[in-house]
This record gives structure tokens, C-alpha cells and sequence, in this order.
């Protein structure tokens, strides 16, 4: 029975093309200390599966081929963008203290093949032969799916646009970007990445049925990632360590929202608790008011200094 599921919905196939382009990736990075393949690995991946999903069945219905095309087009500006980025950087800051251990370095592989396959358990299941035998005619979630889909993947090709050439300009050396959809959300392109894979998940629940719907955890991955682990924060305290001390800074985070994009005026007068669970200003995003603690433990007085609420932070480095 696990067999015939695996194999139906192209599961099995999907897992060790991923295992294995992500485990020769490695072996280059690792052999070479190459840092300029890794990401490109990530967004290619998508797309070899989506093709490889899409033509193995053969059955070519409406729902199979706007999904594909979503998704090798999403893969591509994905993958070629990290390239282009990383060939004018040079290194991956990320990876300085795991180039010379191999296991360490292994270990970001590992969860790149874990993501990969994860978040593409949507368009798998929509391409599987299973699937195309209960076809259905667009519904009132595929039309939201692709308005969803397609708000995100403009929201965060533009957010990249404009923070990689805000980065190159060199009178914008030392500080942080507030332009364009920057001013609305501290991190729009994470906005847009979760809207993308909401909308493709949208899209197929038309036709998941049973065990398929195991395909709800493409967007929980997604989301929990960005919000709580790898995401938002390390970017929300890279910024804080950086710039608390400006008061510009102060006033920029307390203003503009973490992640959804909204009016800084709006959003300034929103209160605390609409915030946090509304507008996703969590407490551990907050780390202008680490500095002011430790300085009062070591001076054994008390500091003065305004303190600042978990919505007064944000990070948009």
C-alpha cells in the first residue's frame, strides 16, 4: 500500500532526484569550497521536479500546466537571481565557520533536501496520474491560489530588485533599506515567498484527497521557517545589533511592519496586541532593549533611555 502510494503520486521518484542533486551539489561545494552553487541547487531543484512531475504522467490537463509554468517560473527567478547575487559577493558569509568541516556543511544540505522536497508536495500531488483522474473544473480556491501566487512572486522579485540595488550603491554604505515596498514591510520578500506557496497550495486542494493533504505542510514549512527560525529572525537581530542606536532606525521599525506590507501611519497606530497576532510582531524579533539590560547589570543603575515594545523592531538589511 506505501509503495502504491509512493510510486502513484511520483513521491519516491521526487525524493531521490532531490537526494541526489542535492548530495552532488555537496560533494562540489565541499571538495571545491564553493560557495556559489548552493542556493542555485535549491531553485533548480524545484524545477527539475516540476518538469519531471509534470511529463512523467502525461496527461497534460489545465490545472498540471499553469501550476508547472508557476513554479519553473518561480524556480528560475529563484535560482538565478542567488547566482547572480553570490558571483558579484564572492562568499557566503553564511558558511565561513562550516567550509572546513565537512559534517557541518552537510548538515545545511541535509535541510535544503528536507525544504525542497516539503514545499513541493503541492505541485507533486496536482502533477501525480492520481490526481489528473479526478479532474475537476477550476474552482473559487484555484482563481484565489493564483491571485495569491501571483502577489507573491511580484512582491518578492521587486523587494529583491530593489534591496540588491539599494546594496550597490555606495552612498547607501552603512545603512539599512527603507525604499519601495521596503517602506510598507521590513521583509516583503518573505511576504511574497509565503504567498506563493499559500496560492500554489490553494490551487491543489481542488484535487487532494485522503493522505495527499499531507500537502498542507509546503506553506506551515514555509512560514514557520521565514517567522520563527532561519528568517526573519536572524535578520530582525543582525539589524538591531547594527543600527539600535539611531533613532531614525527606532522610528523606522516602529513604523513599518514586519511583514505584511501596510502604511507606516496605519500600522504605527495599531495597537500592541493587533500587532503581534495580526500583523505577526512577535517578542522575539525584539532585541533593541538587550544593549540597555546588560549595560544596567554592569553599571548597577538603571538606564533611561526609552525602551522599546516588540513592535518598535525591524530589521530590513
Amino acid at each position: 500500500m506505501v509503495t502504491w502510494y509512493l510510486d502513484e503520486n511520483h513521491l519516491a521518484i521526487c525524493a531521490i532526484v532531490t537526494v541526489a542533486m542535492q548530495f552532488s551539489f555537496f560533494l562540489i561545494a565541499c571538495t571545491c569550497k564553493f560557495d556559489k552553487v548552493t542556493d542555485f541547487a535549491g531553485g533548480s531543484n524545484f524545477v527539475i521536479l516540476a518538469i519531471i512531475t509534470f511529463f512523467l504522467p502525461g496527461t497534460y490537463i489545465t490545472r498540471q500546466i499553469y501550476t508547472t509554468i508557476f513554479v519553473v517560473v518561480w524556480g528560475l527567478r529563484l535560482s538565478g537571481y542567488l547566482l547572480y547575487r553570490i558571483i558579484k559577493i564572492g562568499e557566503d558569509k553564511r558558511f565561513d565557520d562550516k567550509r572546513e568541516n565537512p559534517l557541518q556543511f552537510a548538515i545545511f544540505w541535509i535541510f535544503q533536501a528536507v525544504w525542497v522536497f516539503t514545499v513541493s508536495l503541492p505541485f507533486i500531488f496536482i502533477n501525480s496520474p492520481v490526481s489528473a483522474s479526478r479532474f475537476r473544473e477550476w474552482a473559487v480556491l484555484d482563481i484565489i491560489g493564483i491571485i495569491f501566487y501571483v502577489i507573491g512572486l511580484v512582491s518578492e522579485t521587486v523587494a529583491d530588485i530593489q534591496k540588491f540595488n539599494f546594496r550597490n550603491n555606495p552612498d547607501n554604505k552603512g545603512k539599512w533599506c527603507a525604499v519601495g515596498l521596503w517602506k510598507f514591510s521590513r521583509h516583503p520578500n518573505y511576504f511574497g515567498e509565503i504567498m506563493v506557496w499559500l496560492g500554489l497550495f490553494l490551487i491543489s486542494t481542488s484535487i487532494l484527497k485522503d493522505g495527499q493533504w499531507v500537502a498542507v505542510l509546503s506553506p506551515i514549512f514555509t512560514i514557520v521557517i521565514l517567522l520563527f527560525v532561519s528568517g526573519i529572525p536572524l535578520l530582525e537581530k543582525k539589524a538591531d545589533e547594527r543600527y539600535r542606536k539611531l533613532e531614525s532606525y527606532q522610528i523606522y521599525k516602529n513604523r513599518t511592519s514586519p511583514l505584511i506590507p501596510l502604511p507606516p501611519p496605519c500600522y504605527a497606530a495599531f495597537p500592541n496586541l493587533l500587532k503581534c497576532f495580526c500583523c505577526c510582531e512577535l517578542p522575539l524579533y525584539n532585541h533593541a532593549e538587550e544593549e540597555e539590560n546588560v549595560i544596567g547589570k554592569n553599571t548597577g543603575t538603571s538606564d533611561n533611555r526609552q525602551s522599546y515594545t516588540p513592535e518598535s523592531q525591524n530589521p530590513s538589511v
